[in-house]
């Protein structure tokens, strides 16, 4: 098995790109805005065209906050686009699987639709059984935000805003938030930045739910790429994929991703946890070194293109899904046809169901704080 790593000159290189001071960019570098249809009431959204000079390329709409397209080279100096999703606004307006779009109010899963905060039940939508996922049946991720380009000498940026109104989705609160997309001016990296106020305390959990196929979208499975996992322990969850309160130790199980491991090695073995996702689709807990710091989480490799992904976060949990509910149904970008576990997904974020399980990181904001969570996906091959 091939072990990579981000060496320690390119972490160094991150480092400065993330600290770099905000200065005006050159004009030469202003990104790229161009239509991408309407939704059904009839707003206008766009698409936007976030580029570097080592190679990469990022797109966004503003509808859902969705990353549309990453493009980024190979060993071999050849680009690719290696996330999935559609080519127009319509497409994802009536799609599902959530390809690529910013998740609120709350990644994730909630048991049951229903929490309790400050004495009070809130009960939300039940769209996955008979429990919430990922904000609900229009969550964030299809919602239209307002967008401005912050660039600066760090990188090409785009802000995002949304106000979720008190009761949407049966969330309390008026929740104001904010997206930043930035594509670092000296790396090919990506980074998000979320942050949220609100006027009543309510619960937060946000992530980008991009799949991503470091080979290319539509070009095959992804059970070869080799993945690691920065953590030590997962969530044990029941038949509905809601964590039962264990922190279940990776050793000696499928789950244990410690050291590089192809996806497909052991994600058929006779384990319950895997019947229960039908493959993996579960909390892993981040072995963190502070509360705050953008900390490694996952590396993912491709032996066929050298493509490497590295995410680090400051988030307690990713949730690797290995693309079981795609099913060669749903055709994709350039009419990619998106077959079986074509596509994995990273989601740093909190833990499922934290409303409902106190011992839980606290995903609780109240009227006076600010929450801030921050993810850098950094690409690069071997």
């Amino acid at each position: 098995m091939t072990r990579v790593k981000v060496t320690a000159p390119a972490r160094i290189l991150l480092l400065i790109a993330l600290a770099v001071p905000q200065q005006k960019l050159e004009a030469d570098s202003k990104m790229e805005k161009r239509p991408f249809g309407k939704t059904k009431d009839g707003q206008s959204v766009e698409l936007y065209i976030l580029t570097n000079k080592t190679g990469m390329e990022v797109a966004i709409t503003n509808f859902g906050g969705t990353l549309v397209s990453l493009k980024t080279p190979d060993r071999n100096g050849k680009t690719g686009d290696v996330i999935l999703g559609f080519d127009t606004a319509e497409e994802y307006e009536n799609g599902r699987n959530f390809f690529g779009g910013t998740i609120g109010r709350y990644g994730n899963r909630i048991a049951h639709g229903k929490f309790t905060l400050d004495g009070a039940t809130y009960t939300l939508a039940k769209n996955n059984g008979e429990n919430h996922l990922h904000g609900g049946v229009a969550g964030f991720n299809k919602k239209v935000w307002q967008a401005r380009d912050i660039s600066s000498s760090a990188g090409q940026a785009l802000e995002l805003t949304y106000l979720s109104k008190d009761g949407e989705e049966g969330y309390p609160g008026n929740l104001s938030v904010k997206v930043v997309f930035t594509v670092l001016a000296g790396r090919n990296a990506l980074k998000i930045d979320y942050s949220a106020t609100t006027d009543k305390n309510t619960v937060v959990n946000l992530t980008n739910h991009a799949y991503f196929n470091l080979g290319g979208q539509g070009n095959g499975d992804i059970l070869k790429h080799e993945l690691t996992l920065h953590a030590s322990k997962f969530n044990a969850v029941d038949a509905g994929l809601i964590p039962t309160g264990e922190l279940k130790s990776v050793a000696g199980t499928p789950f244990d991703f410690l050291h590089p491991t192809a996806i497909g090695a052991r994600i058929n073995q006779d384990d319950q946890q895997l019947k229960f996702g039908k493959g993996y689709d579960h909390n892993w807990i981040v072995n963190r070194t502070s509360a705050t710091a953008l900390d490694p989480a996952a590396l993912a490799y491709d032996p066929q293109t050298g493509r490497t992904l590295e995410i680090t976060t400051t988030e307690p949990g990713i949730q690797f899904y290995s693309g079981n509910f795609l099913d060669g149904t749903i055709h994709g970008k350039t009419g990619e046809v998106y077959p079986f576990r074509s596509a994995f997904c990273l989601e740093t974020q909190h833990f499922p169901d934290s409303p409902n399980q106190p011992e839980f990181p606290s995903t609780e904001l109240k009227p006076g704080q600010q929450y801030h969570s921050a993810t850098v996906y950094l690409f690069s091959f071997k």
